[in-house]
């Protein structure tokens, strides 16, 4: 059974999309030499049409990643097959595999050394999450706690088809930005994320008012050890120390309590 060619005039006249708003009209004669478009949908089509994923990858959500860039799957289809060693040339971080404590510093690093309008994706249950090692103690549950993501890609580890996907969510993501109310055009500009300090534990700096808020309360330890404050605001479960020790706590205290009454 043979097929009929088919009409390329009437298939182009079925692509072209009909005009953004009812009022505007252009004259009969000049349809194939006018094109009528807002700047955020021009410059949102140019943006997501030539997106740059930065080149790195933590584990084993990395070679799906590859294979996704390869000839079978193509990127190149989004003019985002050449993937930028440099963060000062990417706009999009595919954070692709665990996610460890001790690499969450560079991550963020990294992140605010790319260029804006940026972009991020989590890409598997371990960026997402944690995955299976979300208990672990070297594990971070998930890369949003430090950086802000867009699109999340579930798998362990997701298949390029799925990554695919999360890309093309991305670019309709891009499709809906305007000009006028993204953070990146406004005077300020997009925040600056704080590089996270690693030490017996990660430490977000975001989060300090709240972890000298606990520590120097000691509720939180009294409850854990079942102790009761000491002398000179110690809690109980600290009883073991040396007495410098609880005199330096005590003075710290005092320290933290004088800054908030000032």
């Amino acid at each position: 059974m043979s097929l009929a060619p088919p009409n390329f005039p009437d298939l182009k006249t079925d692509q072209v999309e009909s005009y953004l708003h009812p009022s505007v009209s252009v004259p009969e004669g000049l349809n194939n030499n006018v094109l009528v478009t807002t700047i955020d949908r021009l410059y949102n089509w140019s943006r997501r049409s030539s997106m740059w994923p930065l080149l790195f990858g933590l584990a084993c959500c990395a070679i799906e990643m590859i294979a996704t860039a390869s000839s079978r799957f193509d990127l190149s289809r989004f003019g985002m097959e050449v993937m930028r060693p440099s963060p000062r040339q990417s706009d999009l971080m595919i954070v692709s595999g665990t996610v460890t404590k001790k690499m969450v510093p560079a991550i963020v690093r990294i992140y605010n050394q790319m260029a804006e309008p940026r972009y991020v994706i989590a890409m598997g249950a371990c960026a997402t999450g944690g995955g299976p090692f979300k208990e672990g103690y070297n594990v971070v549950s998930g890369i949003d706690k430090y950086v802000p993501v867009d699109v999340y890609i579930p798998g362990c580890p997701p298949t390029p088809e799925a990554l695919m996907f999360g890309l093309m969510k991305m670019h309709q993501k891009v499709d809906t930005q305007s000009v006028t109310t993204a953070d990146w055009y406004k005077r300020e500009g997009s925040a600056f994320v704080p590089v996270p300090h690693l030490g017996p534990d990660i430490f977000d700096p975001r989060q300090a008012d709240l972890i000298r808020a606990e520590t120097m309360s000691g509720e939180a330890v009294a409850a854990d050890t079942g102790g009761d404050r000491a002398e000179g605001g110690v809690p109980g479960g600290l009883r073991n120390l040396g007495e410098k020790a609880k005199a330096r706590i005590a003075q710290a205290k005092e320290r933290a309590a004088a800054r908030l009454a000032g």
